[in-house]
């Protein structure tokens, strides 16, 4: 086949095909990448910042039950009126001593027992009687649960105690002393005596450790690079931090997660940079990357097989119609399978095929109608009939029966005559009957009263033209080979089926077995005589040739109980007016 035309490479239609189709699963490859990478980044970013809120809520939540534990515990001893009433004892040493062992010390060391984690409560008295307990050093970190006893003096100095005294606050959280470097904080309060005076008797001070106070840090990857910390909203200090917070940092790099610790001025907020979201970013990209990449290989692969496959196809139809483009039509093309290529190979080869059959009846329709035409002229001058016939009116001039031969000469010249029509091919239904009366009355004559004729056809369809002699022959075969018993019974019938007319020959005859009607149906039955030839098939060839394959006889027969012969003929016939037949 030839690969150049007017100077231009030539292309299969299928591989210019593959050109949108390529483009196609690309694009689609890209924008179905985009839309999970992007959905993928989303879900991981929204995850992730769910896990460090649970987590950032469940340490507000440790921290309010622990603060809450330690307000408590100086609450008790804020309320207790053994306890202040020992603090106010101003009796002699022994006194005091007993005092501070009986009502004081077991007041102390019980919450401290009771709180889980390690503290120190101190106690700072304004009464100088007061024996002092001094516990571990203050100035190294928690690390079991210990009280204090101490003057209040010792901290009556102290610029933390002065700005406590001077903004006049109490029950405060906040970091005194050496807390900041420990990373401590303090919980403050006075201690004021029921009685009507009002009057501070002492302070308490329960300090506690950041890291136990803030709980388990597993929850937070700290190692990759979240930070927390607990800021104060009011002096905007930050009194405790975890991780590699930078207090410059730029926020627009990091997600900023604050929770409210009720109660306090103070907010646990969780540093979170957008590195750690999307640390699994590269990792995804390059996953669907190669998914995309590879998906679209293999779609192309399989795009190229399917052009391959349908280009070899395409050659074979292209070469085909070249092929007829030549006059070459006894070439078929066959393709396995149910889809386009086979129904346009089919077409191909019916139309070859059509090609074939018009040219062949272009040339030797002509041919074939004059000779159906002459086999028709022969076949109605039937010898056997005439003969027998003329023998019949033979027999009854010489037995003087006048009358039966009149009858059976005025019945066979009324048969001929119509037969004859002219030498017109067409007859009316209506002139097709009267023949079959003629038909009849001369075997009435033969015959007498031994059979009976029924007919039964539409009026409206007596006047449509038909080809002469096609309903006598299965008449006449009725006589010849259905009789049995002493009488029969024929009935024919005609009615409009649409654009169609149905005519039917009925009998009650002795029928055919059904090998016999097989045989006849395939037109494989030898006729007993040459006679009956004309019968099946020079009707069926004529009906074909004049009207199409659509139109035709079917016989349908039961052993023992009669045969029925259907005749299917159009009704518009554009023959007639080709022709120029006219119609008797």
């Amino acid at each position: 086949m030839r690969r150049f035309k007017l100077g231009r490479l030539y292309i299969p239609f299928t591989y210019k095909m593959m050109i949108p189709y390529l483009l196609l699963v690309l694009l689609t490859d890209l924008l179905i990448g985009y839309i999970s990478y992007t959905m993928l980044i989303q879900s991981r970013t929204e995850m992730a910042e769910t896990n460090i809120r649970t987590a950032m809520k469940q340490t507000r939540n440790n921290i309010e039950y622990q603060m809450d534990e330690i307000n408590r515990m100086s609450s008790t001893l804020f309320t207790s009126l053994t306890f202040q009433n020992a603090l106010q004892n101003s009796g002699d040493p022994l006194e005091v001593m007993l005092k501070m062992r009986d009502d004081i010390i077991p007041q102390m060391k019980a919450p401290l027992q009771l709180y889980g984690n390690n503290i120190r409560l101190v106690l700072y008295t304004v009464n100088e009687k007061m024996y002092e307990v001094p516990g571990d050093n203050m100035e190294e970190e928690i690390s079991r649960r210990d009280y204090y006893v101490l003057p209040a003096s010792s901290i009556a100095s102290t610029d933390w105690f002065e700005s406590i005294q001077a903004m006049n606050q109490d029950n405060l959280w906040l970091q005194l002393d050496t807390d900041k470097k420990l990373n401590h904080i303090s919980h403050f309060r006075k201690l004021v005596s029921s009685s009507g005076m009002a009057s501070v008797i002492g302070y308490v001070r329960v300090t506690a450790r950041f890291d136990e106070l803030f709980g388990n840090f597993d929850t937070f990857p700290i190692d990759q690079g979240i930070s927390l910390r607990l800021v104060d909203t009011t002096a905007g200090a930050t009194l405790y931090t975890r991780g590699e917070a930078d207090a410059h940092s730029n926020q627009s790099n990091e997600l900023s997660i604050k929770e409210q610790i009720a109660g306090t001025p103070f907010i646990i907020e969780s540093l979170v940079p957008h590195a750690y979201l999307n640390k699994d970013a590269s990792r995804m990209q390059k996953v669907i990357g190669t998914v995309c990449t590879i998906s679209f290989l293999v779609m192309a692969f399989i795009g190229f097989i399917v052009a391959r496959l349908s280009g070899k196809k395409m050659k074979r139809i292209v070469t085909l119609v070249r092929s007829f483009q030549e006059g070459n039509f006894h070439k078929r093309i066959v393709f396995t399978g149910n889809d386009e290529f086979v129904h346009i190979a089919d077409s191909f080869n019916q139309m070859a095929t059509s090609i074939q059959e018009l040219i062949k009846n272009e040339y030797v329709q002509g041919i074939q109608k004059k000779q159906a035409e002459l086999d028709v002229l022969q076949a109605q001058i039937s010898p056997h009939f005439l003969y027998n016939t003329l023998s019949t009116i033979g027999s009854l001039a010489n037995l003087g029966e006048v009358q039966k031969v009149t009858q059976m000469v005025q019945g066979l010249s009324k048969f001929y005559r119509l037969t004859l029509n002219g030498g017109n091919v067409y007859i009316s239904l209506e002139k097709e009957l009267e023949q079959i009366e003629a038909y009849l009355d001369i075997q009435r004559v033969k015959y007498a009263d031994t059979f009976k004729v029924y007919f039964d056809v539409e009026p409206e369809i007596l006047q449509t033209p038909i080809i002469k002699l096609i309903l006598q022959p299965f008449v006449e075969n009725i006589f010849k080979h259905s009789w049995f018993g002493k009488s029969i019974a024929i009935r024919i019938t005609g009615k409009r089926l649409g654009d169609h007319i149905e005519l039917k020959v009925i009998d009650n005859g002795i029928g055919m077995r059904p090998d016999t009607l097989k045989k006849m149906q395939s037109n494989t039955l030898q006729p007993d005589n040459q006679s009956d030839k004309y019968g099946l098939k020079n009707v069926e060839e004529r009906i074909k040739l004049r009207y199409g394959n659509d139109f035709g006889i079917r016989i349908g027969s039961h052993y023992g109980a009669g045969t029925t012969v259907q005749i299917i003929l159009p009704i518009a016939n554009a023959e007639i007016k080709e022709d120029g037949d006219i119609i008797a």
